[in-house]
């Protein structure tokens, strides 16, 4: 299937035909790892498809051509990482541009802002995009780029894209959308006018916390050629390898978003009937402030949650410590379930008083619920809150000490270690 045949297919069946037709030369029915440097030219001054692997591979072109059709797009670019990504469109800009972006976005788009490309004389304005109305009043003659996150990370906040887009748009100035969160599953921005599309392969399109990557793809042919020229000319492409195993988690995509977010929506309403939680952030539950919008605008509400404990980072500390099935760790999007804490963390980067502007407190917990059993998610988290509680009795577990039987081979089965 070809990414301009796709359209009339379904997502699932996108995700395993899409930009992967069989290997003409054996009949392979999975694109294989062309683990190359270079390819040999049939002659001088030539134009070969393949010449080397930075400016095109087989099984990178195999990657892109399935990402676009996923989106609904005509091209597709893979990158090194999600944040290799987002550099390569901000390389696209010059001194005195100016981007508008969603200001409760991922810390790592935030320093690569604000300390390398303001550095280059770019300039920003993080703003609230969920009101359209400030999108209006911070589009300028100079802005080039609307850089929306939606949901946001961590504080999922829902922006409406067409209406932004279409603000943008009448100003002159191109809509990306950071899809990571959303997934092509769920969300497809391009169709509610957004011109480039950002995913951090690395989390739900990969999957399995095993690989690193990112991608773009637009419908625009003058926006496809200059990010192709500078992919090739900054060479933050992934290598086959990486392509193989996105592709490999790709197939399984759509399986796994749903039982993401179905375990996200239980978790989140046990959660917010907790009394030891002091709120809760999640698109799926009525009480989110864009709850409709995220209804309209998506198909899912996605697995990741946000929520704040009673009593602040000493409370945080003491909550990880007690918990066996949520390892405090980076990244999102895999199939085990993951804890980060902002404020340490994936939001580091950003200075204290922006964090405390935008709402990142210290006791902010970002939870990326995975696919084991919801019973035993809710459960740990339950015993979590319960002895991580000022009032608890029952004295902390030290996890490492679980680890005693296992090496023995005593250990019971429900002691599942993180």
């Amino acid at each position: 299937m070809s990414v301009s045949s796709s359209a009339s297919y379904h997502p699932d069946t996108i995700a395993i035909h899409g930009g992967q037709p069989n290997e003409l030369l054996t009949g392979a029915v999975i694109p294989p790892i062309f683990q190359t440097t270079t390819f040999a030219q049939s002659e001088l001054g030539g134009t070969p498809e393949w010449c080397y692997s930075r400016t095109g591979n087989p099984t990178r072109a195999a990657l892109e051509a399935n990402l676009a059709a996923l989106e609904g797009a005509s091209f597709g670019l893979a990158s090194a990482s999600g944040l290799a990504a987002a550099n390569t469109v901000l390389l696209a800009l010059s001194k005195g541009d100016h981007v508008v972006a969603s200001q409760d976005l991922y810390g790592g788009c935030y320093r690569l802002f604000t300390k390398v490309f303001a550095r280059f004389g770019v300039e920003f304005s993080l703003i609230d995009t969920t009101d359209p109305r400030n999108v209006d009043s911070a589009l300028r003659p100079e802005t080039r780029i609307l850089w929306l996150e939606t949901p946001s990370n961590p504080l999922l906040k829902v922006t409406d894209i067409a209406a932004c887009a279409a603000l943008a748009r009448a100003r002159g100035a191109a809509t990306l959308v950071d899809n990571t969160f959303a997934t092509p599953i769920f969300q497809r921005p391009l169709d509610l006018g957004a011109d480039i599309v950002l995913h951090s392969t690395t989390k739900y399109i990969g999957g399995h916390c095993d690989v690193i990557g990112g991608a773009l793809v637009t419908r625009d042919p003058a926006w496809f050629e200059r990010l192709k020229f500078l992919q090739n000319a900054t060479g933050c492409v992934p290598g086959p390898q990486d392509c193989f195993l996105l592709l490999r988690g790709i197939k399984t995509l759509s399986l796994r978003v749903q039982r993401h977010a179905e375990n996200a929506q239980r978790i989140a309403e046990f959660l917010e009937g907790h009394s030891n939680v002091l709120r809760v952030i999640y698109p799926g539950l009525q009480s989110h402030p864009q709850y409709e919008l995220a209804r309209r605008q998506a198909s899912g509400f996605g697995s990741i949650i946000s929520i704040e404990l009673r009593g602040g980072i000493e409370r945080v500390r003491r909550f990880v410590r007690s918990l066996r099935l949520w390892p405090l760790a980076e990244s999102l999007g895999g199939v085990k379930s993951l804890l980060c804490h902002p404020a340490t963390m994936t939001h580091a980067a950003v200075e204290l008083a922006e964090r405390h502007r935008i709402g990142i407190s210290d006791g902010l917990i970002r939870l990326s619920v995975g696919i084991e059993d919801v019973r035993d998610l809710i459960a740990d988290l339950d015993r979590g809150l319960a002895r991580s509680s000022p009032a608890a009795a029952e004295p902390v577990v030290n996890r490492a000490a679980t680890c005693t039987g296992a090496r023995k081979g005593t250990r019971p089965v429900q002691e599942v270690p993180s």
